[in-house]
């Protein structure tokens, strides 16, 4: 087996992530408005609207730790449609493009020391920052998926891995 071809690439992840995004927005643009207040109990989130603020937000910030950015304050994000909840998602895939594209070794490797909303100060790899941020949104698209099944808006496409358009 090729070491090349045994590894997964953080571009993968990245197009992974905006491909599953797309098809989120995509969907949520076809519903009613109303589906942003459908309730729900996750990540401290009361119902859909603040489940994709966290999102978008997790994302956001974590761009910002990376690219050396100040670090965005939560409440200062805008949750009033589906077009800004995902504009804050375009911002942050944009600037872990932009890092990628530029990003060494050595850089990945630098270790920061950060304070979360929830967990207090943390320390992680740049190499590791990148990674959570990607397999943060992929855990709560499929709880968001559920719950949103649950309130009967069912969504219709294969979300696995197996469904992106990367490692055809």
């Amino acid at each position: 087996m090729s070491t090349t071809l045994a590894q997964i690439s953080f571009q993968d992840l990245l197009t992974a992530n905006e491909a599953e995004t797309r098809k989120w927005r995509t969907w949520f643009e076809l519903q009613p408005a109303a589906v942003l207040d459908v309730s729900l109990s996750i990540a401290l989130a009361k119902n859909v609207r603040d489940f994709l603020l966290h999102i978008f937000a997790v994302e956001l910030r974590y761009a910002e730790r990376l690219t050396g950015l100040p670090i965005t304050d939560y409440e200062k994000l805008s949750a009033a449609s589906v077009a800004d909840l995902f504009a804050i998602g375009d911002r942050a895939r944009g600037m872990f493009r932009d890092y990628l594209a530029t990003a060494t070794d050595k850089d990945l490797a630098t270790v920061m020391e950060f304070n979360t909303r929830t967990a207090g100060t943390l320390r992680a790899s740049k190499r590791k920052i990148f990674v959570h941020a990607m397999l943060h949104g992929v855990r709560h698209w499929a709880q968001l998926a559920t719950a949103l099944r649950e309130a009967g808006y069912a969504t219709e496409w294969g979300k696995d891995f197996l469904y992106s358009p990367v490692m055809e």
